[in-house]
């Protein structure tokens, strides 16, 4: 066996969990907004349980309404919604799943809209400063030591909802800022009664909850703590006094620690990117299993299996939990132990269908880049096709590759054109820069699985009118993606300019001192490129700032580079012209200029690529334009556009 640490069983409390992988507590927003779990809840943490998962932790729980820190948070503050959590337990347990779920306040960490009048509440008033600079935060109201023992009497009556409902335990959710860390932490707890003022007042309040859940549902009933090891904030908690916290809990007759970092204040730690190291909470959780008997779980970017077996093996942890990779993947378990590593759909860490779903208003759902169906598990299947089709896909770039493989495992005859040489697209030429590799991990899945079930490719080849009156084909699927924007601007034409693509694939060299034209994603991750091959870099831009096109969490990072690297930005500017040497902008009603660069490299934008559209229609049985080719979006869109496309036809 590969794997064989884990794969095995381990025993947590009374529960003997079949292997070591772990689906920890992720919202979702798929309650309602009463807090109680949909069928749409209900079908995601089944398709993790059937997936193979031994231990299901599920995602934030409100103890109160006034704890709720997304929108839709599921709550077990009332007798109402049991009976959702009793039908989600039931189906999980029939795949020998054990489910426990994560009880949790949002203490400071949430606001008014979300939560409701009377949040957000907190050990004293200070604001958090995260959603401060977002412009939302709100000052929280110091609570009582009254109102505090409520809260533990709120925990401890969720918990017994929790039991009630058939579950095998609660998480107490003692990490990343919220309510119960607030407590624990120096960094945000100045109280100078029984519930602060030192070690011990801070600790209190967590002790007093394990103490009341204990009390009420008995020790058979297992109970997990989740913290952050490191708060890696200035004030916060470190490790040396984590591995006290972690005895103490011990102490109290916690089952089980879940070992996380951060709090919203650091939370380019919380919700991880690309540029994030693999295992990055790994020695951290070895230092807390050194100091207790306890199992210990860990999280953080645990995207291979050879990586877990490491972490377990070598007495980092004892379990591994699974998160934005479980939304990914949610058979990760079943095809780890059936030996089929290259069938596992990977998590490329670019929370534009988690974290950035879950707290947009528009969207609130969450969904997952790389697998479409995260959300959608038993409304959305990839069932077999009642006739099997001729179906041609103009495109090799990640719509193109997911509406292949898709509909070629439903029956149909695919083949898949590329008028390059290499598949891959955009994606391919994004995973160029400084820890982007990541994006090269779906273009081999996708081009895997197709392969398994019979799409055909053909690279170096356009597809043309011709070509499809040739072929025939019943379904054409258009996925020819976008192509560097080239606004008229004057001057703009100069042969001696580069575009970014250009640079990132090798195609033209710069010279020593470059200007971008363009400060979006692409002009900015070009940039950082350029700068680390030893180039003086200065950007032009017309927006405020730079990068304002990705997600925040990953501009940080981007952004602490470019500031090592000495790269100039010139941001509010409007290029009017471009000279051979450099430019001529508006900025505040006035032009300035600026010259004396090698190289100039255009970055202003993507245009949709579509020639065929308007030459083939109504010339064909069925056509579907997807991804930048109908409007230029993010390859979330595209992708999710190409699945729903695939399982239609």
């Amino acid at each position: 066996m590969k794997f064989p640490t884990l794969l095995s069983p381990i025993r947590i409390g009374s529960m003997e969990v079949k292997n070591r992988f772990v689906v920890p507590p992720m919202g979702t927003n798929y309650a309602t907004e009463q807090g109680i779990p949909t069928q749409q809840f209900i079908d995601y943490y089944t398709a993790r349980a059937k997936g193979g998962f031994g231990l299901i932790i599920g995602e934030v729980t409100a103890v109160s309404p006034i704890g709720r820190a997304i929108w839709n948070e599921p709550g077990l503050w009332c007798d109402e919604q049991i009976d959702g959590w009793r039908k989600m337990a039931e189906n999980c347990h029939k795949y020998g799943a054990k489910i426990v779920t994560q009880l949790h306040h949002a203490g400071r960490q949430t606001t008014t809209d979300i939560a409701g009048p009377g949040a957000p509440v907190a050990p004293i008033a200070i604001m958090d400063p995260l959603l401060e600079r977002f412009g939302i935060g709100e000052m929280p109201r110091e609570l009582t030591t009254e109102e505090i023992w409520e809260i533990i009497g709120q925990f401890r009556d969720a918990a017994v909802r929790a039991q009630e409902a058939g579950l095998d335990g609660v998480e107490i959710h003692g990490a990343h800022g919220y309510l119960v860390a607030e407590f624990m932490s120096a960094y945000s707890n100045k109280r100078i009664d029984e519930f602060g003022g030192d070690f011990e007042g801070r600790m209190k309040f967590p002790a007093e909850i394990v103490k009341a859940i204990k009390k009420a549902c008995g020790n058979g009933f297992n109970l997990i703590f989740r913290f952050s090891a490191d708060e890696r904030i200035y004030g916060g908690r470190t490790i040396e006094e984590s591995k006290v916290v972690a005895r103490i809990l011990e102490d109290a007759g916690v089952h089980a620690l879940d070992i996380s970092n951060s709090v919203y204040g650091s939370y380019e730690w919380l919700w991880a990117t690309e540029a994030t190291p693999v295992g990055y909470i790994a020695q951290q959780s070895e230092q807390i299993k050194k100091s207790v008997k306890i199992p210990c779980i860990v999280v953080g970017r645990l995207n291979n299996a050879y990586l877990m077996e490491d972490i377990l093996s070598t007495g980092q942890a004892d379990l591994v939990a699974l998160g934005r990779e479980s939304l990914a993947e949610p058979e990760w378990p079943n095809k780890v132990a059936g030996d089929a590593l290259e069938d596992i759909a990977p998590c490329i860490a670019c929370h534009q269908g988690c974290a950035a779903y879950i707290f947009n208003k528009e969207i609130r759902k969450c969904s997952c880049l790389v697998n479409p169906f995260c959300g959608k598990e038993e409304t959305m299947k990839i069932a077999a096709a009642k006739k099997s089709k001729k179906v041609m896909i103009a495109g090799g770039g990640p719509g193109g590759l997911e509406a292949a493989w898709i509909a070629a495992k439903r029956g149909h005859r695919v083949t898949l054109y590329e008028k390059q040489n290499i598949l891959g697209g955009a994606f391919r030429i994004a995973a160029i820069p400084s820890a982007k590799t990541i994006l090269t991990t779906p273009i081999k899945y996708y081009i895997t699985q197709g392969r398994k079930f019979g799409v055909e490719y053909k690279l170096n080849t356009e597809v043309t009118p011709e070509l499809i009156a040739q072929e025939k084909p019943d379904v054409v699927i258009l996925a020819t993606g976008g192509v560097p924007l080239i606004p008229e601007i004057p001057g703009i034409d100069n042969p001696k300019f580069i575009k970014a693509n250009d640079v990132l694939e090798g195609k033209a060299i710069p010279g020593y001192k470059v200007l971008v034209a363009g400060g979006g994603l692409i002009g900015a991750e070009t940039a950082d490129f350029m700068a680390e091959h030893s180039r003086k870099v200065s950007i032009i831009e017309m927006q405020p700032d730079i990068a304002l096109d990705m997600h925040d969490v990953h501009r940080i990072h981007l952004l602490r580079r470019l500031k090592e690297f000495e790269v100039d930005r010139i941001t509010s500017a409007r290029v009017v012209e471009f000279l051979d040497d450099g430019v001529v902008y508006e900025k505040d009603g006035r032009k300035e200029k600026i010259t004396g660069f090698d190289s100039i490299v255009l970055a202003m934008g993507t245009a949709s690529h579509n020639p065929l559209e308007a030459k083939i229609k109504g010339k064909v049985p069925e056509l579907y334009v997807i991804g930048d080719a109908a409007s230029v979006r993010q390859a979330i869109d595209a992708i999710a556009e190409a699945a729903e496309v695939a399982c239609s036809i």
